[in-house]
């Protein structure tokens, strides 16, 4: 279909289709961020691993609210090593950003964790059973309990109680070295601090350290989407639970499409990316992760955002079986 967009100055841009026009806010605005998505496999959440974001600063400062429910099911064995992750868990993030300058900008993410046995287990089993698909021994286990465990000749850890609080803070600062009109690269750098229990599986127990270069940008065609991507290294401090196997420089990595279909919808797909926790036999510890994310997003007012989306392991075992997430999203108007 024939279209083109016609900037109106002032970060306000016009896309006109088949003789129609609707008005959309630019990239300063929280229409244009990727998907929230953070890989809250309980050993992987441990890290420090950034989710994608906007390489342009923001327009003065943001707020969003971040709500993820996952639900886990891993039990598997090798010559060495045994693990079981069954169960739930629920994370809320408070992220703030606030920009200094055209360039420059301080992000503050202060998040809340809860691990239980949840309520998904009969859900995703039905879903499972209409399909006809794998679960890997999940519909074999009993429903909505809490057990993480793992052993091995270095570590071992274990959590059959539900436990809930603050997890591991995290801050950054981003410069954006090229930024123009329709596209955005920036270089962030960030630091977690250890402040979870770590007993809880609510932080590591250590601060992660991590570089990105992020980039953002209009499609290059006549198109109404947009991309977001970046790509990064953590140094992951050592963490008791995970003993001297654990992997303590990973990669990370992401891409992000939004697709305008009208003035105040935007459907969304992304795909996450990290290295392995473990030097591991076991999948679901010592493989890569690849995450796969669908969602939609309604600008329910100006400077309001709602995203609905939600998480698939494409690598099966590298994440939870399914994150159901929700953001709400605020940015000032210009």
């Amino acid at each position: 279909m024939a279209g083109q967009w016609y900037d109106r100055g002032q970060g306000v841009k016009i896309w006109k289709l088949a003789g129609v026009s609707g008005l959309v806010v630019a990239a300063s605005a929280a229409a244009d961020e990727p998907l929230y998505v953070k890989n809250l496999s309980p050993v992987t959440g441990l890290l420090g691993l950034p989710a994608q974001r906007d390489a342009a600063p923001v327009n003065g400062w943001g707020v969003d609210l971040h709500t993820s429910i996952a639900s886990h099911y891993v039990f598997d064995l090798s010559d060495e090593e045994a693990l079981l992750l069954d169960g739930e868990t629920l994370r809320f993030a408070l992220d703030m950003r606030y920009a200094l300058g055209e360039r420059w900008e301080l992000q503050l993410e202060v998040p809340w964790l809860q691990h239980s046995g949840g309520n998904l287990d009969s859900l995703i089993n039905g879903w499972h059973d209409l399909w006809g698909m794998s679960d890997g021994g999940r519909s074999n286990a009993e429903d909505d309990v809490l057990d993480y465990r793992y052993q091995s000749q270095d570590a071992n850890f274990s959590l059959q109680d539900d436990a809930s609080g603050l997890g591991d803070v995290s801050a950054s600062v981003s410069y954006a070295f090229f930024r123009d009109d329709n596209a955005a690269a920036a270089l962030t750098a960030g630091y977690k601090l250890g402040s979870g229990e770590e007993d809880d599986f609510l932080g590591s127990g250590g601060d992660d350290v991590w570089i990105a270069v992020r980039f953002s940008g209009d499609h290059l065609s006549d198109l109404p989407l947009s991309w977001h991507g970046q790509l990064g290294y953590l140094y992951a401090d050592d963490s008791e639970l995970l003993g001297s196997e654990q992997n303590n420089n990973l990669w990370f990595a992401g891409l992000a499409l939004d697709w305008r279909v009208t003035e105040r919808w935007s459907l969304l797909a992304q795909l996450d990316a990290n290295a392995a926790p473990l030097d591991s036999d076991i999948d679901a510890l010592g493989t890569e992760a690849i995450l796969l994310s669908f969602g939609a997003r309604w600008r329910f007012s100006p400077g309001w955002a709602l995203d609905l989306n939600f998480v698939e392991d494409a690598q099966v075992e590298t994440g939870p079986d399914v994150t159901f997430q929700a953001s709400v999203r605020y940015r000032p108007r210009r």
